[in-house]
């Protein structure tokens, strides 16, 4: 696995993260974009041991792309593992900010360089986490049938409700994290598995004591490949974020 330098004098550096399960065809299109934007960013793929060969296509890449990290895992684990095995890959190796994205362009890379500015604007204070939202003013999905916006509202606004999290979009998987803050985080705590993770993780760092911004995006459909989601994720999220509401809420009686 390529390496990045972390000696003290060693220019600050951050990665994009990709997880992946049968994403061979998206890739090659994605990561050649993703450097067009920020060259300077390294990318992690995690992969789930996909059938496609997406994991052979990434290794045969390692040795020309110094810019390219990659973490295979023996079967499909979960998003949220790979979510924090790529947030223990960051601590461990030093990088400033981690930016989640999905492989297969529903999250723009023309993005990107708003996202990272939104993490220390010049006229505004700098935060932990800055969320690209569907939610926002100037924020839209494309391509959803009407059942999907209306089960995206409904959680999102479940899980704004119960887990007080101050944002509009608890459920983009398009954002960027603080790496530093990441560290107050006991990834032992962090149960989700599955989509639910992405609320999760805000839920630990709101209590932690991190802070959020928003940044408007268009959320599209995938343009290769098969979506991942089942109705099955849905329920499991509505399920994992009333566990957490009742910790929640504990927390704001102990608190009264």
């Amino acid at each position: 696995m390529n390496k990045p330098d972390t000696s003290p004098s060693a220019p600050v550096r951050d990665l994009v993260v990709i997880a992946t399960y049968n994403e061979r065809e998206n890739l090659p299109r994605l990561l050649p974009e993703i450097w067009a934007i920020r060259p300077e960013m390294d990318v992690l793929v995690i992969d789930d041991a996909s059938p496609d060969g997406t994991g052979k296509w990434v290794e045969s890449q390692l040795e020309s792309e110094p810019r390219l990290r990659y973490l295979p895992r023996e079967k499909k684990l979960g998003l949220g593992t790979a979510a924090i095995a790529a947030m223990r890959f960051a601590i461990e190796h030093g990088y400033r900010f981690l930016v989640n994205m999905d492989a297969d362009f529903s999250h723009d890379p023309d993005v990107l360089p708003e996202l990272l500015g939104a993490m220390e604007p010049p006229d505004a204070p700098p935060v932990d986490v800055a969320i690209g939202s569907r939610y926002v003013p100037g924020g839209r999905t494309h391509g959803w049938p009407w059942y999907r916006k209306l089960m995206s509202r409904a959680i999102n606004g479940y899980a704004r409700f119960a887990l007080s999290l101050p944002v509009r979009d608890c459920s983009s998987g398009y954002r960027c994290f603080r790496v530093s803050t990441l560290q107050r985080i006991d990834f032992s705590q962090v149960r989700a598995r599955g989509y639910v993770f992405h609320e999760e993780i805000l839920w630990h760092l709101k209590r932690a004591g991190g802070s959020f911004r928003e940044v408007p995006i268009l959320f599209a459909d995938r343009r290769f490949g098969e979506s991942k989601i089942r109705a099955a994720d849905a329920v499991g999220a509505l399920w994992r974020i009333f566990l957490l509401g009742l910790r929640e809420l504990g927390g704001r009686t102990a608190r009264s």
